[in-house]
């Protein structure tokens, strides 16, 4: 597995496949915590931390256990079980080491565990990376997907968060205050990221 090929999963999962403004998941957190930069970030830190960590256990439970003993089907609710655990154990180091963070996310924390975004990550990368033959290879590519997906996560977050700082010190129509013009921008956002398709062929080959 060469670096040129982990880059450009990484790249790829950034811009071309955004989890959020792509594959549109994970909206929920994207729209409730985006007001405040601090939050924003913070949030995506947890996300990101939770992506790799749930990455990390489910692909070995997928290739070893439910591949292993045709239990396949049981992939959705023992990865959400999975993402469950990994949550709560994020939530009780940042409730000791950063209780300042911890409270101003409040109930969006909790709230990645059902952030489909995560549970995506987890799937999609045992339907793309996942080989019967091999597992370090697959492994790797995995992991390097999820790293990207946080990544994309944080920066769809991040640059959301500022464009809703610019919305809110300017005066909108009243039809289209609050909600509606979030929607919208996020709407503009995602088209913008559009421009990115082809990039990464376009510079790997």
């Amino acid at each position: 597995m060469s670096v040129k090929a982990i880059f450009a999963i990484i790249l790829t999962a950034v811009f071309i496949n955004n989890y959020v403004l792509q594959q549109f998941l994970g909206i929920c957190p994207f729209l409730g915590v985006s007001k405040k930069f601090d939050s924003a970030l913070g949030m995506s830190i947890a996300v990101i931390f939770v992506m790799l960590l749930a990455t990390v256990v489910t692909y070995p439970i997928q290739h070893f256990v439910l591949d292993q003993n045709g239990l396949g089907y049981m992939q959705t609710i023992v990865f959400i079980l999975v993402i469950a655990a990994l949550v709560q154990l994020v939530e009780i180091v940042l409730k000791k080491h950063i209780p300042g963070l911890h409270a101003s996310l409040g109930v969006y924390l909790p709230l990645i565990t059902t952030n489909c975004a995560v549970l995506g990550v987890c799937i999609a990368n045992v339907d793309n990376y996942i080989d019967a033959a091999t597992f370090g290879a697959g492994y790797v590519q995995a992991l390097a997907n999820a790293f990207g997906s946080g990544v994309g996560f944080l920066m769809a977050m991040l640059l959301f968060s500022g464009i809703r700082a610019r919305i809110e010190d300017n005066d909108a129509p009243p039809a289209f205050k609050g909600m509606p013009i979030t929607l919208i921008s996020a709407a503009i956002l995602s088209v913008a990221f559009f421009g990115f398709a082809g990039v990464i062929e376009n510079i790997f080959g």
